[in-house]
Order: C-alpha cells, then structure tokens, then sequence
C-alpha cells in the first residue's frame, strides 16, 4: 500500500464537543465553537453517496470511485464484523485541499508533545482546525512561545461515531487501496477506542486496516500488492525514530542552550546524511521523501512517526491467536482496551517478543 505516513499524520480530528452543553464544560470556548460550526457545515454540505452517483452531472470517474467506496463500506461491515452504519454513505465536496489542519508542537528542546487534552478523546499531540488561517495563528502563537510547531493539512478525519462521517472530496486524490482502508481504519476507531493512548488506538485501527485491505483484494482476485513500498515506509520512519532517540538522549544530557541547539542541528544534518546513503544504497531511483526531508526540521515533524505503527505486530500476533476471526480478535482487543494503560503496554510488549521469535523461526531474522 502506498501511503507514506509522513504525508497523512494523524486522520483523526478528534472532536471534544458536539453540543453546547459540552462546550460549556469546556475551557477553549471558541476553539470548540470552532469545532461545532465547522462540524455543522459539513453535515449540511453532505449528500448521499447514491444520490451522487444517480446525478448525471456527476463527472464519471468520481462516480467511478464513489461506487468503489460503497463496495468498500459494504465489505467492512460484512467481511469485517466492522460497524453497519451511515458512515462514508454520504459525500462533502468541499472547496479546499484539506478538511483540516493539525497543529503539533513540542519544546524547542524536547521530543515529546505539548499535549491536547479533550473531556472525550483524552489526550492527543495536535488540535486540529477546520480553517488553515487559524490553524496557522495557533501554530505562530506555540512558536511565540518558543515552541517547535509542525503545521499538517489532514485529507479526513473521524468523529469516532458521534456523526455519520462523510466520504470527502479531499481523499479522493488517494489511490483505491488509500481510500478502502481508510474506511476501515476509521470504522476501526468507531469499534473500539481507548481514552489517553494514541499509539494503542493507531496500531489496531493500521492493523485493521492492513489485514482488511489484503482480504478485500482476495475477495476481488486481485493481487494483495507489492511489499516494497511498505518496506521503504518502515525504513524512512526507522530513520526518523533514530533521530528522535538521538535528540531525546542530547535534550536530557543536561548540556547548556548553546550546546543542546548546536547539537540538534548537527542531528538533523546527520539524519539527512543518512538518508541520503539508505536512499542511494537501497531505493536509488525513488524519491519520494526527498522533498520531506530537505524542508525545515524540528522536533514537532517529527511527532507523528511511530504514532501508527508502534504496536501492530503486536495485533498481528493477536489476530493469528484469534485463529483469524475478526469477533474474537476483537474481544481480545477490548480485553486489553480495559486494562491500565501500564499493564496494557506490558501485554504488548510480550505480544511483540511472540513476533519476534516466529519471525526469527522462519529464518527472516538472524538469531544471535
């Protein structure tokens, strides 16, 4: 599947509040009434998916795509034991390139989030604005503060229910295989999510996702697809992840100002070093993630990477003990869902080790 992750961190814009009652609660009145009203006019702006399709001013090859995501809807709930519901049953044309824009920041000498905090969702590393304006005084503002910030335009989001959420015009400029497991990793989260754990709730729904973009293609007779594009994915991130291990350890070394902005700078012109060599050495005629890397790096670019795939081998592990049955798997998903977050990270952590050794057992990893 090619998606690189880098080009679609965080689908989600997570919404605090639907009603005033709730936004009453909340401290950020305007944000959320932000929220509401940009939530309000998608709803008015959505039709239904067959209605489009029927119109004869419908250009073909949007009605071409919108019968493959009905298709896709479909198999979820069917094949999948995921949601039967009206979501991804309507359409949003929008007149923008994005539906939103998150906003990620950190410290300007610290990897970890300026964390979001919603009565709902829980915590999360970005807010998410329906107007890139505002999402761009909010960012100038953590800036002035003397924050890292990464501003990210996001193609979709979900509602995790609370809406039948459309399909928008904004993902149709994604290849089929984006747009069917973007449905099911979306109805994925409207199954199950976990308050406070973002890596948790990502993992599973990428899993979903992946195991159910490999059985829609076998049920059409179509080739599963090619494995090196996600290689080239997994590698591009494992770079990115060193260099945050890298910067985590010089931000907690306990160096002076001088020495922690010199240092960062010299990390990313290593990052970029390295790049270079794994792109020549093992991928020299693609270059997908040239012009990612030769933009402007902080710590908040790098906030996204590892959100999505920290723990889906582990689910991987899970879905083979479920004997490949998606209510058990499920259910032993849930289990997990109610365990501390501590004990649930412990669970995973054993589930990885699982993967591990019977990757190692098939002779794909060397043992030592």
């Amino acid at each position: 599947m090619n998606r690189p992750r880098i080009l679609f961190p965080g689908l989600k814009l997570i919404l605090c509040a639907v009603m005033l009652a709730l936004l009453a609660a909340c401290a950020d009145l305007r944000y959320y009434a932000h929220v509401t009203h940009g939530e309000s006019a998608l709803l008015l702006q959505r039709r239904a998916v067959k209605k489009v399709i029927a119109d004869p001013a419908t250009d073909p090859k949007l009605a071409a795509r919108l019968r493959l995501s009905q298709q896709a809807r479909q198999f979820a709930s069917a094949q999948l034991d995921l949601p039967s519901n009206r979501s991804y049953t309507y359409y949003v044309q929008l007149h923008r390139p994005y539906v939103v824009w998150n906003v990620y920041a950190t410290p300007r000498y610290s990897v970890d989030a300026v964390l979001q905090c919603f009565p709902i969702a829980g915590c999360v590393a970005y807010r998410g604005w329906f107007d890139e304006k505002k999402a761009s005084t909010a960012a100038a503002q953590l800036q002035a503060q003397g924050n890292d910030v990464y501003l990210s335009g996001v193609p979709a989001y979900s509602t995790l229910g609370w809406f039948a959420d459309p399909i928008l015009s904004s993902m149709m400029r994604w290849d089929d295989d984006e747009l069917v497991g973007t449905i099911f990793h979306e109805l994925a989260h409207q199954l199950i999510y976990v308050k406070d754990d973002t890596a948790f709730n990502e993992s599973y729904a990428m899993f979903v996702e992946s195991q159910g973009l490999k059985q829609w293609h076998r049920s059409r007779g179509e080739p599963e697809g090619d494995d090196r594009d996600q290689a080239m994915d997994d590698g591009f991130t494992q770079l990115v992840l060193n260099l945050r291990e890298r910067l985590r350890k010089l931000y907690a070394s306990g160096a002076d100002e001088a020495a922690m902005a010199a240092g960062k700078a010299h990390e990313i012109e290593v990052f970029r070093q390295h790049y270079a060599a794994w792109r020549d050495q093992h991928w020299p005629n693609d270059h997908r993630y040239d012009g990612w890397v030769a933009r402007p790096i902080n710590n908040a670019t790098l906030l996204p990477f590892g959100l999505y795939d920290q723990w889906v081998q582990a689910f991987a592990v899970l879905y083979r003990q479920a004997d490949g049955q998606w209510p058990d798997f499920y259910a032993r998903v849930r289990a997990l869902a109610r365990q501390s977050k501590a004990e649930r990270e412990n669970a995973l952590r054993g589930l990885l080790k699982s993967a591990a050794g019977d990757t190692a057992r098939a002779g794909a990893v060397p043992t030592a």
